[in-house]
């Protein structure tokens, strides 16, 4: 028997322990910039990752809340994810865990408490971990922007990192994502009596909607450009002196950011008298095949000598802290978490069943990175 073979084998032998770690995690809500509940989260993961590694995590307060990292001194691979989900304290009051047949269904059960279970999982299945750093962030679900340097920082002293996101509903990795920019545009105009003397107003509202509409032409094929949040006046009789609306932009290379950037800053008032003021800008470039090309190639290896099921890559419109990384030109890969779908949604579910062999594939690629194969 292999080494690889093995792994998968011990993993199959963790499989009702790995649906109880995911019973006791979704019970632990971590809901989005709340320091009570995400406090006591990373208590939970401390304790785990810890007990795995054998070295203590380096907790890292960040705008107030806690990052947990376990960095390796010489530091060949970084397996990353986030604990933070989008769902709100109370939320598993209502909706709990629960198990039907090999589905879980729960809050954040997919996105990404399986794939956090999944990495414990192949740190305790990997031979030698010293070289072998894990960071869970808690600030992702609302665009990572205080952990960003730090996963940044890891990653640059990394020689590889793997992303413990959800996988597709059928199992494929992610080789590639969509980058993608949020800007809130502010406008500002004149206050007037709507019903005695409007012309002596300027029409914020008007204004904005000018602009709401026009920047549904920044789209190009690939490259989606939606307005979203809108909030405009005060009162019904009154002309608005302020607006505001927000933009969402999703595109597959950074030079078509890069344009609609330029589009949506260059942007003037249509109105006299009208002004605007820019927030915001390009959040993350592009996780590109280039970066997950030999990564993938290593998890199909992997997994052909495991005897798994051969494994795809796929290209996936949402983004993760893995465009980060891969815009930094480390070698990246993502879609190692759980096999499930529903993200952010009632009908969220990871397969449990699918659960060990993931985490032997993900151990698998460690393995392979930390010793590559002999090319022929």
């Amino acid at each position: 028997m292999t080494r690889l073979e093995a792994i998968r084998l011990a993993a199959q032998e963790r499989a009702t322990v790995m649906v109880e770690q995911l019973r006791t995690l979704v019970a632990h809500e971590s809901p989005p910039e709340s320091p009570e509940e995400l406090t006591a989260c990373a208590d939970l993961l401390d304790r785990w990752g810890t007990a795995v590694l054998g070295r203590p995590a380096r907790r890292v307060m960040l705008d107030g809340l806690p990052h947990l990292l376990w960095a390796a001194d010489d530091q060949a691979v970084l397996l990353l994810g986030h604990y933070d989900t989008v769902w709100p304290a109370g939320t598993h009051a209502e909706w709990p865990f629960a198990l039907t047949g090999d589905r879980a269904t729960g809050p954040g059960v997919c996105d990404m408490k399986a794939g956090i279970v999944q990495m414990l999982t192949a740190l305790e299945l990997v031979g030698d971990t010293s070289r072998v750093g894990l960071l869970l962030t808690c600030d992702e679900e609302t665009g990572s922007p205080a952990s960003r340097p730090l996963i940044e920082d890891q990653a640059a002293r990394s020689g590889a990192v793997l992303v413990g996101e959800p996988s597709t509903e059928n199992g494929e990795l992610k080789v590639a994502r969509k980058g993608g920019s949020v800007y809130r545009i502010t406008v500002h105009g004149r206050a007037a009596h709507a019903g005695v003397e409007p012309h002596r107003g300027v029409n914020a509202s008007v204004e904005a909607a000018l602009h709401v509409l026009a920047v549904r032409d920044f789209a190009a094929d690939g490259t989606s450009v939606t307005p979203t949040l809108f909030t405009s006046g005060t009162m019904t009789n009154v002309v608005p002196e302020r607006a505001e609306f927000c933009v969402d932009v999703r595109a597959w290379t950074r030079q078509e950011l890069d344009r609609v950037d330029g589009l949506i800053r260059g942007l003037t008032p249509r109105l006299p008298g009208a002004s605007l003021s820019f927030g915001g800008g390009i959040n993350r470039y592009p996780l590109q095949t280039a970066v997950s090309g030999q990564l993938l190639e290593l998890a199909q290896l992997a997994g052909k000598e495991m005897g798994l099921a051969p494994v795809d890559g796929v290209s996936a419109p949402g983004a993760s802290d893995a465009n980060f990384t891969g815009s930094l030109g480390v070698p990246t890969l993502c879609g190692l978490g759980g096999v499930g779908g529903g993200s952010h949604a009632r009908d969220e579910w990871v397969d449990v069943a699918r659960m060990p062999e993931r985490a032997a594939l993900l151990a698998g690629l460690v393995e392979l990175i930390l010793n590559p194969p002999q090319r022929n």
